[in-house]
């Protein structure tokens, strides 16, 4: 069911949606315009100069091949084979062209000369490792109780003693060379998975919960050794790269479900201060990038945040837009349409979600209309119209 609908928000997307019925299952819209208005919007949500509120969603998605082409899910080679991958993103392209006027996903292979080495991770640094379990990649426990958490730790900060030799792999030095004449830059690291959903993957939910309620100073230790590895990965990667403090790529980027989990006091005392500390390292600017994915319930955890000056968040489809605006003034609001409410193809409540919360935003702008959370497989391109159709028709500044 979808949340905070309004009776008028159902009636206008009744009629927008019979409409697309009498004209063969495409909404109503003038496709130039659109894409010509949502590139403007891109650039700047917030501008008086949008004529309509920025479409997210409008690009889909590759996981959204299967249902689109009617081809059965087989995740491991849309995740690994690149020549299965661009073979479908040309077959998805064809359709797309023709619903809403731009080939969406990427058609081109990567040049296997042109990749990079791989460097161990963060998951890497703490023995977590990262199984593909379940048509995904899953980071699994390292430790399952505190005595093996505080046996951990010790080997963590070993490690970070010497931690350029431990992320580099062996040919990093001849590979490097051999890129860098190519004219490729060394990749830098300016995302990961937040403290919380992190520290559950290498611990456990439950356990992190209740290691933070029963033993601070070792939840403490768990939460300081997550920063200085993430603050130390990153300056392997920008020293190799040849950056500095003064000439570091800005910003940095957080996707962190788990959150939800704790509470204000646990979460204001074990990801808060992780976030606190990677931004003033590398968003120390107003106009650096500092976002949250969360896509759950974690709307309580808002106020945590408030200080932290945010302007991109993607939260679950339960937080209002108009609470996020509240705590979050600067924000792009990258949502808040539930993602089964896309995936199931519910056409009216499509429609409406993106009423609902183009109304809760009008008079601050600041909005690119997305799923709170991923673009799940079952997202149709029709249901994409149907939304640039609604933006078009009643979404207006």
């Amino acid at each position: 069911m979808s949340l905070y609908l309004e009776p008028h928000h159902i009636a206008a997307a009744e009629k927008l949606v019979s409409e697309s019925h009498a004209n063969g299952g495409l909404a109503p819209v003038d496709l130039e315009q659109f894409w010509e208005d949502n590139e403007k919007a891109g650039e700047d949500p917030f501008s008086p100069g949008c004529a309509q509120p920025h479409v997210g969603l409008a690009t889909m998605s590759k996981e959204c091949v299967f249902a689109e082409l009617g081809i059965a899910e087989d995740w491991y080679p849309l995740t690994h084979d690149d020549r299965y991958i661009c073979d479908v993103s040309k077959r998805y392209n064809d359709i797309s062209e023709q619903i809403v006027g731009r080939r969406l996903l990427n058609e081109t292979p990567a040049d296997p000369d042109r990749i990079w080495p791989k460097t161990k991770l963060l998951h890497d640094i703490f023995e977590a490792e990262n199984k593909w379990q379940g048509d995904s990649y899953w980071i699994m426990h390292s430790a399952t109780d505190e005595r093996e958490l505080s046996a951990l730790l010790d080997r963590v900060e070993k490690r970070l003693e010497n931690l350029r030799e431990f992320l580099l792999p062996d040919n990093w030095e001849s590979e490097k060379t051999r890129l860098l004449a190519l004219g490729e830059k060394v990749p830098t690291y300016r995302a990961q998975r937040g403290p919380v959903t992190f520290a559950t993957s290498v611990f456990g939910a439950e356990d992190l919960i209740y290691l933070i309620h029963d033993d601070k100073p070792l939840a403490a230790r768990f939460r300081d050794l997550i920063l200085q590895s993430i603050l130390g990965l990153a300056r392997v990667l920008d020293e190799e790269a040849g950056l500095t403090p003064d000439t570091s790529e800005r910003g940095f980027a957080w996707l962190d479900d788990n959150c939800a989990l704790l509470n204000e006091e646990m979460y204001g005392f074990f990801g808060y201060p992780i976030l606190k500390a990677v931004f003033e390292q590398y968003s120390p600017g107003p106009e650096d990038q500092r976002y949250q994915h969360s896509d759950s319930d974690m709307g309580h955890l808002l106020p945590v945040l408030a200080d932290l000056d945010f302007n991109g968040l993607n939260l679950g489809p339960t937080v209002k837009a108009s609470e996020i605006r509240k705590f979050h003034p600067r924000a792009i609001i990258h949502g808040q349409l539930a993602p089964f409410t896309f995936s199931r193809n519910e056409e009216v409540n499509i429609v409406a979600e993106f009423l609902r919360d183009f109304e809760m935003i009008w008079d601050d702008r600041g909005l690119s209309f997305m799923t709170a959370g991923s673009i799940n497989n079952g997202s149709l391109l029709t249901g994409a119209r149907l939304i640039m159709a609604a933006t078009q028709r009643h979404g207006r500044y």
